[in-house]
């Protein structure tokens, strides 16, 4: 009898901790988290898959300047335009310092495959620079890289980043934003451009006006003097007392 009752005790099943271990948590973006970034922001490090491996942002730009921008997703028409555009002009970037990165909330797997696509019709013989896998909307989440509905639709993991651009120099500073929506490609020229524009103000002081090309003259800050000028910059054309052009 007493081995009978031993043997009809049902004894409970114990948990086993690595199961809860295993159960997969779901981000929740919320909108109080973001950081609200703005020129001259501290460019947010983060560390992220990508088509050339891991890929830490600051550690991955060093001393360099980066050029960081999303598009909405591979195999589609517009961004493999895009994408193809910024592979060709790699060497002007490279000339400048410039490291540039790519992005789209989607995997690193469908990312090689769509290089092959961006290779041919680009005329590439290698895409040459690394596009992250944000499948997680994490960086997306960071750079505020989607719309008001795509903000809305975070959570769902359904949201396909839009077209932003963030400049960033080598002291990790954002000291550009441009953001396009998904139906308009960008100028890839223009981000080349600014990238000279902000090189040559850092390098001699000096702001550029409208439309401003490399070799053309730059405008003297108002805060610089006259005596100052011309001791800086020899000789500058004055039209106005606040607007005076010289060559640098």
């Amino acid at each position: 009898m007493m081995l009978r009752s031993l043997l009809s005790v049902r004894k409970p099943i114990q948990q086993q901790p690595m199961l809860r271990n295993t159960v997969r948590m779901i981000r929740t973006f919320k909108q109080e988290e973001q950081p609200r970034l703005r020129i001259n922001s501290l460019a947010p490090n983060f560390t992220a898959q990508s088509t050339q491996g891991k890929l830490n942002l600051h550690e991955y730009l060093g001393n360099s300047w980066g050029v960081l921008f999303s598009h909405p997703a591979d195999f589609t028409p517009v961004c493999t335009t895009e994408l193809g555009a910024f592979a060709q002009l790699k060497p002007e970037f490279d000339q400048r310092n410039v490291k540039l990165i790519g992005l789209s909330a989607e995997e690193v797997d469908k990312h090689q495959s769509w290089i092959k696509d961006i290779e041919e019709i680009s005329g590439l013989d290698k895409f040459a620079f690394p596009i992250i896998g944000d499948a997680s909307r994490e960086v997306a989440f960071l750079y505020d890289m989607v719309d008001e509905e795509g903000f809305k639709n975070l959570n769902k993991g359904v949201v396909a980043t839009i077209r932003s651009v963030y400049v960033i120099d080598p002291s990790k500073k954002v000291r550009l934003i441009i953001t396009y929506p998904a139906s308009v490609g960008r100028n890839s020229g223009e981000v080349l451009r600014v990238i000279d524009a902000l090189q040559k103000g850092d390098s001699k002081g000096v702001v550029t006006p409208i439309n401003w090309q490399p070799g053309e003259d730059v405008i003297i800050p108002p805060t610089v003097s006259d005596s100052a000028a011309k001791e800086k910059f020899g000789d500058f054309k004055t039209v106005k007392p606040y607007l005076r052009y010289t060559k640098a």
